[in-house]
């Protein structure tokens, strides 16, 4: 069974289709969204070996030429160096605005690739087809296209919605289990943000999710979409409720900043730690039960995701060091850091009233 989830941007909108088989059946549903048949590829080497072949033979099946562009696997592909190299290699594809750009592949080829079409002639099309579950429940659904800088993650990047995301769940069987990990983090985060019940059903079942259970992957993944697309419909730019689905991330993006992005700590990983430390430091304000802070620790922590820096062998990581990258995230408004706290699990808010000693004091104690 095909499951649909609508992101509703008036003229924009489109659809995420959650399901199996779906890659084999990709051209089927691409084809009605081409003003030619023509496609042009942005993939990695890794996704290129293994579910290249099946997305070509669909497009082959609906006479859908296709011309593919491979790249290395890995955060540290998400640079200005690749961003040339795609953008050009769509000029030469004499790629238009009225034609689609797919990216097959996880979160880097996603933003990456989403990126090039924002910039090529100014916004041309594209398609996200998802081949991790991190890339299926976050970075394909919402229309955030980016590269990394030295500086920090995701600093120089647009707004653009795809046409239609292909969230093909069966493709999630041939990813390692610290990737199905990565990309579990996210689904935790919806349960945290806002939906108590959800998490309680993580609980419950997020062993089989991880495990590989179609039925249960279907069930997390979308309704992880929905939660994304039901924020993204009322707040498409960030202005204020779509902050929310960064709970973790201006703690785990410092952290990625601080690794180099050298592979050690992958996303999700760093979100897991992030989703941990946001409800420390909330406990630490006196706003969240301490009890619903280790409640959603003990759960990370048992599926086995990291939950702490020294998890992942950063040691100790200096805290001002934390805060200076902080200070590069793309939510600082008038010089001050916003941040994801947390009342309780599912009772996340958003607040820019932050001391700096309060955090410096906080990340010591964290990542020491």
């Amino acid at each position: 069974m095909t499951r649909t989830v609508k992101v509703a941007l008036a003229d924009r909108s489109y659809d995420i289709l959650i399901g199996t088989g779906l890659l084999a059946r990709a051209g089927h549903h691409i084809a009605p969204l081409l003003r030619r048949p023509k496609l042009a590829i942005v993939t990695d080497e890794t996704v290129a070996q293994v579910q290249l072949p099946t997305f070509l033979a669909a497009c082959e099946a609906e006479g859908i030429a296709c011309e593919t562009l491979v790249l290395p696997a890995g955060e540290a592909t998400k640079n200005f160096t690749q961003l040339e190299r795609v953008t050009r290699w769509l000029i030469t594809q004499q790629v238009g605005r009225d034609d689609m750009v797919v990216a097959l592949g996880g979160g880097v080829i996603g933003d990456l690739t989403g990126f090039a079409a924002a910039i090529l002639r100014r916004g041309t099309g594209f398609i996200q087809v998802p081949t991790t579950l991190l890339a299926q429940v976050d970075s394909s659904v919402g229309g955030k296209t980016a590269i990394n800088t030295p500086e920090g993650k995701n600093l120089v990047g647009a707004f653009h919605q795809p046409a239609l995301v292909l969230a093909d769940t069966d493709v999630l069987d041939t990813l390692p289990p610290r990737e199905v990990l990565a990309g579990y983090a996210e689904i935790v985060k919806y349960g945290l943000l806002g939906d108590r019940p959800f998490f309680e059903w993580l609980e419950q079942h997020g062993a089989r999710v991880i495990a590989g259970d179609s039925d249960a992957r279907a069930e997390a993944v979308a309704r992880s979409c929905q939660a994304k697309a039901d924020i993204v419909a009322a707040d498409e730019r960030e202005n204020d409720q779509r902050a929310l689905l960064n709970l973790g991330h201006t703690f785990g993006h410092a952290l990625e900043a601080e690794g180099g992005y050298d592979g050690r700590l992958l996303h999700g990983e760093a979100v897991a730690i992030g989703m941990v430390q946001a409800l420390g430091f909330s406990v630490r304000l006196g706003l969240c039960p301490g009890q619903d802070a280790e409640r959603a620790r003990r759960h990370l922590a048992q599926v086995g995701l990291p939950v702490s820096p020294a998890d992942r062998g950063l040691g100790e990581v200096p805290a001002e060091r934390l805060v200076a990258h902080m200070a590069q995230d793309k939510k600082v408004r008038d010089g001050r850091l916003t941040f994801v706290l947390a009342r309780g699990i599912g009772e996340a808010f958003v607040t820019r009233d932050i001391r700096s000693d309060e955090l410096v004091s906080f990340l010591k104690t964290e990542t020491s």
